[in-house]
């Protein structure tokens, strides 16, 4: 059996890696809100009311639902804002 044995990053390899890290968590916090259940519950109905014909693990999902910010039910609006709370996120503009 071998046995591994980590060793520290290069400042190169790092750097290769860098933007890579980099995209993903840019993409993290989208994505962690389309997998959020609360925001999912509270804000299906507007989602599929404003925006029907939106991929919804799609950017232009966010978009829409921020374009209708103003549209949105009561319990959309207060299911981000418990999302903002529990994340301390700022989704509210």
């Amino acid at each position: 059996m071998r046995v591994m044995t980590s060793r520290p990053l290069s400042l190169s390899t790092a750097l290769k890696i860098a933007p890579f890290a980099l995209a993903l968590l840019a993409a993290g916090p989208a994505q962690a809100q389309r997998e959020d259940q609360g925001l999912q519950l509270g804000c299906a109905n507007d989602y599929f009311r404003l925006c029907a014909g939106v991929d919804p693990n799609s950017k232009d999902a966010e978009t829409c639902m921020d374009r209708n910010r103003a549209r949105l039910s009561p319990e959309c609006k207060a299911a981000i804002g418990d999302y903002d709370r529990r994340t301390g996120g700022k989704s509210q503009k």
